[in-house]
């Protein structure tokens, strides 16, 4: 599989309750020869906005921070399928809300000892220096819920998941994960959620170097002045990470492979740039 010439590229900052004080934010982008170009930031504020975004006709190549898959240990254990879709669907059949899904697994938890309780996925240690949420938890930062949510939905668009579902090679939807990209530029320097001078500096620290390529991916940010503000500005975080899912979407579309391993389990998945060192 390989990129159709000219796919528009997407990043999404995912959110499973979206609001308007609360949306999902995407990243629409280009390649302008050797440098993605940021071309608008939208906001959604319902899932059926979501929906609508999925089934926009491509070629397009995106990157959604949320989880693709589930460990394999809790997947075995529940006997809940072998491939990624086969999971979602039946987790939705025996889980129709998200409070049962939370029930399931603490249930399971609770029979494990501890620290093992949420387990990680492969691909979600295989970073320098962080690691991503496992995709069973569901308090605090409910990623959870956010798979429950949103990968159903993909799978259910008739996109193609590399490596875990077959669909619609026009439309090519790949885990993304921000807070590598983050990391790898601000080490645990805290750039989200709070709206005070240091943040602000380290929102711009973020800008600056996609702007000028200084990141594991390699590739330089085209950015309008008005766009650099707004990034910097939003103290959420959310347009940043959208920007940081797009450059993993670029990153990938220029990939064999999309930058996959050969070896993804099809039922965990693997966030793209995951194993990329510099």
């Amino acid at each position: 599989m390989s990129t159709p010439p000219h796919a528009a590229l997407i990043g999404v900052d995912f959110s499973c309750t979206p609001a308007r004080r609360k949306p999902i934010v995407v990243a629409h982008g280009e390649w302008a020869g050797d440098v993605l170009r940021l071309c608008a930031l939208q906001t959604l504020d319902t899932l059926q906005a979501f929906e609508a975004l999925l089934a926009e006709p491509g070629p397009w190549v995106g990157a959604f921070d949320f989880p693709f898959g589930l460990p394999r240990a809790f997947v075995d254990a529940q006997r809940l399928g072998a491939g990624a879709a086969e999971v979602v669907a039946e987790l939705h059949r025996r889980c129709p809300t998200r409070m049962a899904l939370r029930a399931l697994i603490d249930d399971w938890g609770r029979a494990r000892p501890p620290g093992q309780r949420l387990p990680h996925r492969r691909t979600d240690t295989a970073f320098t220096g962080v690691a991503s949420t496992s995709p069973l938890q569901t308090r605090y930062v409910p990623v959870g819920f956010m798979y429950y949510e949103g990968f159903a939905r993909l799978v259910a668009s008739g996109a193609s998941i590399p490596a875990l579902h077959d669909g619609d090679v026009r439309r090519v939807a790949l885990e993304g994960y921000p807070g590598w990209l983050a990391h790898a530029l601000l080490g645990r320097q805290r750039y989200k959620n709070h709206d005070d001078a240091a943040t602000l500096i380290a929102r711009r620290q973020i800008v600056d170097a996609l702007e000028q390529g200084r990141s594991p991916l390699g590739l330089r940010v085209k950015l309008g002045h008005a766009q650099r503000d707004a990034l910097a500005a939003d103290a959420s975080g959310d347009r940043i990470d959208a920007l940081l899912c797009l450059a993993q979407a670029a990153w990938a579309s220029r990939r064999p492979r999309w930058g996959l391993p050969e070896d993804v389990d099809p039922v965990e998945g693997w966030i793209v740039g995951a194993g990329v060192h510099w």
